[in-house]
């Protein structure tokens, strides 16, 4: 019986960890070693799935609110955390200037209104 790597995963919950055994199965042969899982696989399934619709959407943040339903900054909060998890660089903190021009793009702001809000 197979088990899903997300169920290997699930056990060690978070803890590092390392392959040391690698079959294929198409010839049977197995290599034996010490073996990490790269950083993308690390990740729960829920945030694989989105890193995966990040990237078919080419990065569109408005395709991304699009998809899940949420706003702008749940979606950058969310690629920061991925990014923190995969030890890069992540992407910059959501601003408030970020938050508003974002919503003037949306058309749910007006510019002058953008302004006032800005300078408060």
């Amino acid at each position: 019986m197979k088990t899903d790597w997300q169920d290997l995963l699930q056990l060690v919950k978070g803890e590092d960890f390392s392959v040391e055994r690698v079959r294929l199965e198409r010839t049977g042969i197995a290599v034996e070693g010490n073996f990490e899982l790269p950083p993308l696989a690390r990740l729960s399934q829920e945030d694989q799935v989105f890193v995966a619709a990040f990237v078919s959407s080419h990065g569109s943040i408005k395709e991304m609110e699009r998809l899940f339903g949420v706003s702008y900054p749940t979606i950058k909060n969310r690629l920061n955390q991925i990014g923190t998890q995969l030890g890069g660089l992540g992407v910059a903190p959501v601003t408030r200037t970020d938050e508003v021009l974002e919503r003037v793009e949306r058309g749910e702001l007006t510019a002058d209104e953008a302004v006032e809000l800005l300078k408060r």
